[in-house]
C-alpha cells in the first residue's frame, strides 16, 4: 500500500526542453502552466481574450505564493524562476511555433474543439502531441479526420492540476502510440499521477466516478433523505476523509475482514438492490469480483490485512492533524 511523491519530476532532476503551448488562459489554462513550468519546461500561452491573457502571470504567482505558504514548493524552487518560464503569446501561432507538447483549453464545447483542433493541427510540427483538457468529450469526436489525427488525444486533469496531481491520458482509436506514450512520459516527469484510460467512454473514469455519487446525492435530496448540507457533511467529513488515502477498491478490502471479496459477498446483494431502484441492473459477478480483488492484492497483499489497515489508519491521522492545522492558520 504504497504511493510514490507526486513531486518527484520537477524541475533540476527529469525536465527537457520541450515547449509546451497552452491554448486557453482560464483557470485550467493557468493550472497547467504551473504544472509544466515548476518541471522546468518552456512553456507559452495565448488566448483570444487579450485580456485574460494578460492576467495569467499575476495568477500563476499568486497561486506560487499559496503553495510556497503551505510548504508545497520544492527547496529548489524559487517563484521567479517558474513564473519567467512562462511567456504570454498574441497569436496562436505564436503559441505553437516550437511546441512539442500542446494542452488545449478552451471551452468544453464540441463546435469549439473542432475549431481549435483543425487550426492547432495546421500550424503545429507533425511532432507535436495535441492533447485536449477536454473533460467529457472524447478525442474522436473532435480531432477525427483531421491529417494530423494520429497525434491527437484527451489529457483530462484533476481540477486544479498543480493540486490533484491525478490526469486521464484517453487516445482515440487513431491515436498513435508515441503520442500516448510521450504524453505519460511528459506527465510523469512532471510529477503528474497519468492514468491510461484503455477505452473512450463519456466523462472517462473520473467524471463517471464523480456523476455517480453526484446522480445519487441529487436523487437523495429530491426523495427527501436528506438536505444538501448533509450530504456535503457525509462526504466531508466520512467519504472524502478514507478517499483523501484510498481509493473505493481499496477502502471496501481493509473495511471487511477477509477483504474485497468478502465485502462484495457480505454488501454486494444490498448495493444491487440501491441500484435496481434507480434503474440499474449491474451486478457484481464473482468472476468480475475475482479479478478485481486479484489486480488490487498485488499492491495490498491480503495476508498483510492487518497491517495496511494500520497505515491506512496513520495516514488519516496524518490528514486530520494537516486539516486541523490549517483550520487553525486560516482562523488566526
Amino acid at each position: 500500500m504504497t504511493r510514490e511523491s507526486s513531486t518527484s519530476g520537477r524541475a533540476g532532476t527529469t525536465a527537457d526542453d520541450v515547449r509546451v503551448a497552452i491554448v486557453g488562459a482560464g483557470s485550467i489554462g493557468v493550472a497547467w502552466s504551473i504544472v509544466f513550468a515548476r518541471a522546468g519546461h518552456p512553456v507559452a500561452v495565448f488566448d483570444v481574450d487579450a485580456h485574460r491573457a494578460a492576467q495569467v502571470l499575476s495568477g500563476v504567482r499568486s497561486r506560487l505564493q499559496d503553495l510556497a505558504r503551505f510548504g508545497l514548493l520544492d527547496a529548489h524552487e524559487r517563484i521567479d524562476d517558474i513564473v519567467g518560464r512562462i511567456s504570454i503569446a498574441p497569436q496562436l501561432a505564436d503559441v505553437t511555433a516550437g511546441a512539442g507538447y500542446v494542452q488545449e483549453c478552451a471551452a468544453e464545447s464540441l463546435d469549439i474543439k473542432r475549431a481549435v483542433f483543425a487550426e492547432l493541427d495546421g500550424l503545429c510540427g507533425a511532432q507535436a502531441v495535441l492533447a485536449s483538457s477536454s473533460s467529457m468529450i472524447a478525442a474522436s469526436r473532435f480531432a477525427a479526420g483531421l491529417p494530423g489525427q494520429s497525434r491527437c488525444l484527451v489529457v483530462h486533469p484533476g481540477n486544479p492540476p498543480y493540486l490533484l496531481p491525478i490526469a486521464e491520458v484517453v487516445p482515440a482509436p487513431f491515436t498513435a502510440p508515441w503520442a500516448t506514450e510521450r504524453s505519460i512520459d511528459l506527465l510523469s516527469a512532471a510529477g503528474m499521477v497519468p492514468v491510461h484510460v484503455r477505452r473512450e467512454v463519456e466523462g472517462f473514469v473520473f467524471n463517471r466516478l464523480q456523476g455517480a455519487l453526484l446522480r445519487e446525492a441529487y436523487c437523495l435530496v429530491r426523495d427527501g433523505v436528506a438536505s444538501p448540507t448533509d450530504i456535503d457533511t457525509v462526504v466531508r467529513e466520512g467519504l472524502g476523509r478514507r478517499w483523501g488515502v484510498l481509493g473505493p477498491f481499496a477502502t471496501s478490502d481493509l473495511n471487511t475482514r477477509g477483504g474485497i471479496e468478502r465485502h462484495a459477498a457480505v454488501m454486494g446483494p444490498a448495493y444491487e438492490r440501491m441500484g435496481a431502484e434507480r434503474g440499474q441492473h449491474d451486478p457484481w459477478t464473482e468472476d468480475l469480483v475475482a479479478a478485481v480483488a486479484a489486480d488490487l492484492h498485488r499492491l495490498q497483499p491480503l495476508a498483510k490485512w492487518e497491517e495496511n489497515v494500520a497505515r491506512r489508519d496513520r495516514m488519516m491521522m496524518a490528514l486530520l492533524a494537516a486539516q486541523r492545522a490549517a483550520i487553525r492558520d486560516e482562523s488566526e
